[in-house]
């Protein structure tokens, strides 16, 4: 579908002029042409719904002929996209602005638009598809957030990376036809356009052009905006080199590059699940014992078994003794299906950007590490290096909201102003590595004894206090010569 659709908007593209003959450098608009890396997006997206065709439906043969099922999936694209996702952002995450009154403007255009839950959902999608887009307009007066998936917007132009023009496409189904919404954002000189399209169809191509008023009686078909410095839209992406298009300024996904052991787990997954069903208990019995025995004094039929009982198999061989009955039990392989899931699991988790035994198997359920073991650890550096660029697209996208604000007057504060993000590093945290690291740190005499309880046991220092107070009582019952130091000021952090 996506590659007959950006074939389209490629011609519209011409239409309009955005493409133009190599006259002249100047003449040239960088056009993404490779409909590969919108195939890999479409492939992303269905992993991560966890239902890829390809993948999933399985066709196999049986005595009565070929059939088809569909596989078990261990859902992990899902899970490592969520992961990393929370790790990267979640509700301890703070972004500060050193100006009050940018921070009370931010703070209330975040609030509005359920900012936190909204951004953390569509980092997920970022991780899983590769990109997001966060596009601010203005409506009724506010200032409104547009979240925006990987799939529904094509760059046009970009320059190290960082894109400048794009096309977001949006589709609709009103009764049996299909509306497809292109809104343009690019540049003439020093003005910024943004221009809308609306096309009809009755099937999967972009179909004709047709007024915006048929969906969008208000919307205008061009604006045009002088002052601008920059796009109306932030680009997200994983940071992640692309090595599917190293020309283009799309993002990949995170498990872009372990396709092949989501398959192979998934496999194993489904062989899991399977063994149960193929290895239970059976009864082989002769046929004519299934079948119904007419009584000749009752005139009753009856049957040797239970015919709703599932365990048993008729088997008509001549060779058979014609009374004896075979109880076939198999042993389940549950244990070498574990160790097997998990081992990929291994794999799964260095291709991501996870250390291994961050995920487990153990035969209900994939548990995940609650803690990264140390800054050197593979996901912890994932982590910081995925912040990196989260943290540069955030206070780009806060500089495009004062931005738009000022252009329609909905500001009027000042624009001289720093951004900061303080990433939550909570979870970054061995409980033995601190314990060992605050006893070498008071042994040394670069910390107190107070401030080293404050950092092991997460309290305040009133409750420091409290626990060195009882540590005191204990060991003043065996050392009497405690009370002196008490005296002294030093038990208690009094000198540091």
């Amino acid at each position: 579908m996506w590659r007959n659709l950006v074939a389209k908007i490629r011609q519209v593209m011409y239409r309009m002029g955005l493409i133009k003959g190599l006259e002249k450098i100047t003449d040239h608009k960088e056009i993404y042409s490779n409909d590969e890396m919108y195939d890999n997006i479409e492939v992303w997206k269905s992993l991560y719904r966890g239902y890829y065709e390809p993948f999933h439906r399985v066709r196999y043969k049986t005595i009565s002929g070929w059939k088809e099922r569909t596989m078990q999936s261990l859902q992990m694209p899902k899970i490592v996209s969520s992961e990393m996702a929370a790790l990267v952002f979640n509700e301890k995450c703070e972004i500060s602005i050193d100006n009050e009154t940018v921070k009370e403007f931010i703070d209330a255009v975040f609030e509005q638009n359920h900012f936190n839950k909204e951004f953390q959902d569509h980092l997920e999608f970022m991780f899983a598809h590769g990109g997001a887009v966060i596009k601010p307009y203005v409506e009724e007066g506010k200032v409104k957030l547009s979240f925006v998936t990987a799939d529904c917007f094509v760059p046009i132009s970009w320059n190290n990376g960082r894109i400048y023009e794009g096309v977001f496409v949006s589709e609709y189904r009103k009764g049996d036809k299909k509306y497809t919404h292109l809104e343009w954002h690019t540049w003439e000189n020093e003005t910024y356009v943004v221009k809308n399209e609306l096309y009809e169809s009755n099937g999967h191509e972009l179909g004709v052009e047709v007024p915006l008023s048929t969906l969008f009686p208000n919307l205008e078909s061009e604006v045009r905006i002088n002052g601008l410095k920059r796009p109306l839209f932030v680009y997200f992406k994983p940071n992640t080199a692309n090595n599917i298009d190293t020309q283009s300024p799309l993002g990949i996904s995170i498990f872009a590059n372990a396709l092949d052991t989501i398959k192979a787990l998934d496999t194993a997954f489904d062989s899991f699940h399977r063994e149960f069903r193929l290895g239970r208990k059976r009864i082989v019995v002769p046929a004519h014992m299934v079948q119904t025995v007419i009584d000749p004094e009752t005139g009753q039929g009856y049957r040797y078994f239970d015919d709703t009982d599932e365990v048993y198999e008729a088997f008509n061989d001549g060779n058979m003794d014609e009374n004896k009955i075979h109880d076939i039990s198999v042993e389940l392989r549950v244990e070498e299906h574990i160790s097997a899931i998990n081992a990929l699991l291994n794999i799964f988790a260095m291709q991501t950007g996870f250390s291994a035994g961050t995920f487990s198997f153990d035969g209900k359920s994939v548990k995940t590490a609650t803690e990264v073991v140390s800054e050197n650890s593979k996901t912890f550096k994932s982590k910081k290096s995925h912040e990196i660029i989260i943290e540069e697209g955030l206070k780009e996208l806060i500089t495009t909201i004062i931005d738009i604000a000022l252009l329609y007057g909905l500001y009027n504060g000042p624009t001289d102003y720093e951004v900061s993000v303080a990433f939550d590093d909570s979870i970054v945290e061995d409980e033995n590595s601190e314990i060992d690291k605050q006893i070498k740190l008071v042994n040394s005499g670069l910390t107190s004894r107070k401030r080293a309880i404050m950092r092991i046991h997460k309290c305040t220092e009133e409750e420091a206090l409290q626990i060195l107070q009882e540590i005191f009582d204990e060991e003043r019952r065996r050392s009497p010569e405690l009370e002196e130091l008490q005296a002294e000021g030093v038990l208690f952090g009094d000198r540091e």
